[in-house]
């Protein structure tokens, strides 16, 4: 009986400008990108950061499970996906919002990222020996 090679796939370069910046991988399916984000948190963060990173994964794919829209599909599976490459490389730590994303908000999330804001600092102001 003869063995079959498997092929596995790898990413590619073709299409991207540069050798710096390789084309983007292909978008994970919902469900296994969710559990890979799940994975991420329970390997990479701290349990307070984890329970509240936990919450607010579960609640989005919960909010957005019904969508129809196929543009908006691919723009929250690829922001997502872009999360989930950020926490497993630890590239999150210092890093600051880009403000095209900050102008592309609606007024509910720019509230959302405020009240976020607030509660960070505060949380700095109790504790200011810890690291968030």
């Amino acid at each position: 009986m003869r063995h079959a090679i498997r092929l596995l796939a790898s990413p590619s370069t073709l299409g991207s400008s540069t050798g710096l910046n390789p084309a983007p991988l292909a978008l994970l399916p919902p469900i296994p990108l969710y559990r890979r984000i799940l994975r991420a948190h329970r390997k990479f963060l701290p349990s307070e950061m984890r329970l509240l990173g936990d919450e607010y994964v579960k609640s989005e794919f919960r909010s957005h499970r019904n969508v129809e829209n196929p543009i908006h599909i691919v723009g929250f599976l690829n922001e997502w996906q872009r999360y989930a490459q950020e926490v497993e490389g630890d590239t999150w730590h210092g890093t600051k919002l880009d403000t095209d994303k900050i102008d592309k908000m609606s007024d509910q999330q720019l509230g959302q990222l405020y009240e976020l804001m607030q509660a960070i600092q505060k949380k700095a102001r109790e504790d200011p020996e810890r690291e968030i």
